[in-house]
């Protein structure tokens, strides 16, 4: 048990008004216990009480073990939610907004004087700022995201599809630590202008750009990072489009800093985007936090309330898409540091033309 993030938490919860919560998120679980299990349809849940009460509800099918929580086992046929539904304190209760509506129903019914509310900000705040183990697991996770971009855009050539590419960048994140593939982002040309489209079996053609955003979790913590090159040859409009992302990005970066609006972040690149020009073909949010799940509480968009604060690590990605013809973007991931900020990803922004 992390009993410095369980503390976290339970203050959070304190400043929440809520008393108690039920922990589902598998993610979450692990932050809080070490423990990861992937619980599938059945239930693993945790309960933490402001008084200092935590105890873990699974099926004993698991076979979980803790030196310092109890765990509370059910078998299969047996009501999940009966020994957790016995622990509840009458009223508020913060539920976690990933636990399915099967076992929050099974609950309600057994316990008519719960009011279940969404109890997951007070852990969501604690994952948002990332610790110093956590923050060394990021730099290595992008420090192999680096390499296996290399990897990508090394192995473009004549004839070479989209689905063939993201088989290369999966087996050089197996080959480098990752404990599995994943459905990686690679397009060309047209494809490019989607910002996050389907791989196809199309073979490269000359002049097209080629767009990698490509994303694992490696020791469970998680990389992400895209580049946009081009194959053969480069029209002046995208030599245009190109830096103009290229230049949003970094202009986003040099404003990060702790304390400022994550709405103002988003701003710059949007805002140097419109002043080009190409503000309606930049049709997303400037980022997102990531860690434990490559999408995090909060995302650096437009109406986001949320402050940066020292430990946050985020992507900066603003692309300009073109319909029909092609799309740029660039992403990196930054972490807020007390005088600044520190970008994980090393892979070049500079301008390629694979020959």
């Amino acid at each position: 048990m992390n009993r410095s993030r369980i503390k976290s938490v339970i203050e959070n919860m304190e400043k929440l008004n809520l008393k108690q919560i039920i922990v589902y998120s598998k993610h979450s679980i692990y932050y809080l216990t070490d423990i990861w299990a992937e619980a599938g349809e059945r239930l693993i849940a945790l309960y933490i009480n402001t008084d200092g009460k935590i105890k873990i509800f699974a099926n004993e099918i698991f076979a979980l073990s803790s030196d310092e929580i109890e765990i509370i086992n059910h078998k299969d046929g047996e009501n999940p939610v009966l020994e957790l539904s016995k622990e509840l304190k009458s009223g508020v209760v913060g539920i976690d907004k990933n636990m399915p509506s099967k076992f929050l129903i099974d609950l309600m019914d057994l316990r008519k004087d719960i009011s279940p509310v969404n109890g997951s900000m007070s852990v969501d705040m604690a994952r948002m700022i990332k610790d110093s183990l956590e923050i060394e697991k990021m730099r290595k996770s992008s420090k192999i995201n680096d390499e296996v971009m290399a990897l990508g855009i090394e192995a473009i050539k004549s004839g070479i599809t989209e689905k063939e590419l993201a088989s290369i960048i999966n087996e050089g994140y197996i080959k480098k630590g990752a404990s599995r593939g994943g459905t990686q982002i690679v397009a060309f040309g047209e494809n490019c202008s989607n910002p996050h489209p389907s791989l196809r079996d199309k073979a490269i053609s000359s002049g097209d750009s080629v767009l990698f955003d490509i994303f694992l979790p490696i020791n469970k913590y998680w990389c992400d990072m895209t580049r946009t090159v081009f194959f053969k040859s480069i029209t002046k409009e995208q030599e245009k489009v190109y830096e103009i992302v290229k230049n949003a990005n970094l202009k986003a970066i040099e404003k990060v800093r702790n304390g400022i609006p994550l709405k103002e972040i988003d701003l710059t690149a949007r805002k140097y985007i419109e002043d080009m020009g190409y503000g309606k073909y930049f049709t997303h949010r400037t980022g997102h936090n990531i860690g434990l799940e490559c999408h995090e509480l909060p995302d650096v968009s437009q109406t986001s309330e949320f402050i940066a604060q020292t430990g946050m690590i985020f992507s900066i990605e603003p692309g300009i898409y073109l319909p029909d013809k092609f799309g740029v973007r660039i992403e990196d991931l930054i972490l807020v540091t007390d005088d600044g900020c520190e970008v994980l990803n090393s892979y070049t922004k500079e301008l390629q033309i694979i020959k």
